[in-house]
């Protein structure tokens, strides 16, 4: 018979318990190695920024005074160049449409939605560390008592960037986060531009159906005289008939210009940000009080093109395809990964965070593609396809955007001319009434000879009307084509 003495029992009991703690660490180490447990914290948030986009440093210079302010948002669509209309009404309209215009809300949230995916794609960068806890019960073969573990491991993981790939991806990101300001610039040059011309419309149409209703009344008036001369004899039926024709073509063509207009307000009005049941409190000016003094430049270069928005945006484009090719390159090279883990493991919670109950490991791997089916190859090659395609739609957009500018500036100087003949007839048609208004004076013309001679000038005036409008449209067409500064590199 063998007796073991005390000292001998207590080595034993040391090294059972050594056992013990080494079967709890490699099962906690496989467990945590599979898995990440991080503390997160919701917190809810019922008040919705309205703040500008965050801004890299790289990317933009900072302005204490224009921090968390809508000001960049006004200088996307030029405010002073709407001045030029002399009227406060259209100004307002167009500030009101740049703070509640839902397009241009969300624009403004797309331009936060890419930057977040540039911090998420830089995290990238960054190296990762997870921490946890585990409590644990455990009972070891041949034993009948149970042993008590607590544990707290900790990892860290790092992919060092010495190819620098991940910098790369997030420089890509940044491209498209940068196009997606663009993209809100074009926004808002796009809305105040259907404001504006929204606006001009409606005063067109106000005065048109000025216009058309003493036109109807004129025809109103011929058709009475028609029927009393008909009866008498001094007419025929047929012109009689004619006459009323004529004035149900005037009755219907008033109707269409009602309902184009209350069309027109609804539109406006969702422009505005508000519900179409308020088209009827639309205040504006009329198309006599319009005073517009903007003139239209003889030329502009085509370097003008170079501060659209779509333009600076197709470039980005080109610049963040030629940085997927290289990305793409860089797949091929082997990745390089370091995993650093601390495991705290005792049998009471006290001493848990002790250096004789503590566990720390650092471990380096570098990892090569040997065979991937050929999608290496295939996405490198794809890259290249994307970038030649980037490629060619950056020089259409080039080519349309000079097209839009030439077409703009043409239809301004035409317009302004065509304009220009439209009032002398107009001048005309003005001189030849008063001329026909002194021969009915004098009785050698009749009261239906001279209300023909009326409708006349009407119809000149809608002329005149519609071509003062289409100038001003016009004028908004070279704004929205030159990128909102329309004359800021003219000759």
């Amino acid at each position: 018979m063998i007796v073991k003495n005390a000292s001998t029992k207590n080595y034993s009991k040391k090294k059972e318990n050594k056992s013990v703690k080494k079967v709890i660490t490699i099962a906690l180490l496989a467990s945590f190695a599979s898995m990440n447990i991080m503390p997160v914290l919701a917190v809810e948030n019922n008040n919705i920024s309205t703040a500008s986009p965050k801004q890299f440093k790289s990317m933009v210079k900072k302005n204490k005074k224009t921090k968390n302010s809508d000001e960049y948002k006004f200088a996307y669509v030029n405010m002073n160049w709407w001045d030029n209309f002399n009227d406060d009404l259209l100004n307002s309209y167009i500030e009101k449409a740049v703070l509640n215009n839902y397009d241009l809300k969300m624009a403004s949230i797309n331009v936060e939605e890419y930057y977040q995916n540039v911090r998420n794609q830089f995290a990238n960068e960054l190296p990762s560390a997870t921490v946890g806890g585990a409590p644990a019960f455990l009972k070891m073969p041949g034993k009948t008592s149970t042993e008590m573990s607590f544990a707290v491991p900790a990892m860290v993981s790092y992919e060092a960037d010495i190819f620098l790939k991940n910098r790369d991806k997030t420089k890509a990101v940044k491209k498209l986060y940068e196009g997606s300001k663009l993209d809100e610039r074009a926004a808002y040059i796009s809305i105040a531009s259907a404001v504006g011309t929204t606006y001009l419309n409606i005063i067109k149409l106000d005065k048109t159906i000025e216009l058309q209703e003493q036109i109807v009344n004129s025809r109103q008036n011929i058709y009475d005289l028609m029927l009393v001369r008909n009866r008498e004899g001094l007419t025929s039926t047929a012109d009689t008939i004619k006459a009323n024709k004529s004035l149900v073509q005037g009755q219907t063509d008033l109707i269409e210009l009602k309902k184009q207009r209350e069309q027109l307000l609804h539109q406006f009005c969702v422009l505005l940000g508000e519900s179409p049941e308020n088209a009827h409190s639309i205040e504006r000016t009329s198309l006599d009080n319009l005073n517009y003094e903007l003139a239209v430049p003889s030329q502009i270069p085509s370097e003008i093109i170079t501060q659209r928005p779509d333009y600076v945006r197709a470039e980005l484009m080109v610049e963040k395809a030629g940085i997927d090719v290289r990305v793409a390159k860089k797949e091929f090279l082997p990745s390089i990964n370091i995993l650093g883990l601390a495991l705290f493991n005792a049998g009471d919670i006290g001493s848990v965070f002790t250096t004789k109950n503590m566990l720390m490991g650092l471990a380096g791997g570098i990892m090569a593609p040997l065979f991937t089916g050929g999608s290496l190859t295939a996405n490198l090659r794809l890259k290249k396809a994307t970038y030649e395609r980037v490629l060619q739609d950056y020089y259409k957009t080039n080519l349309t955007a000079i097209q839009e500018v030439n077409d703009a500036l043409v239809a301004a100087k035409l317009d302004k001319d065509k304009m220009a003949q439209t009032m002398k007839q107009a001048e005309l048609e003005k001189s030849d009434y008063k001329y026909n208004e002194h021969k009915y004076n004098e009785g050698t013309i009749s009261k239906l000879d001279l209300i023909q001679y009326h409708e006349n000038l009407l119809t000149i005036d809608k002329l005149v009307a519609q071509q003062k409008v289409e100038c001003m449209v016009d004028a908004i067409g070279l704004y929205k084509a030159t990128g909102s500064k329309p004359y800021d590199y003219v000759n």
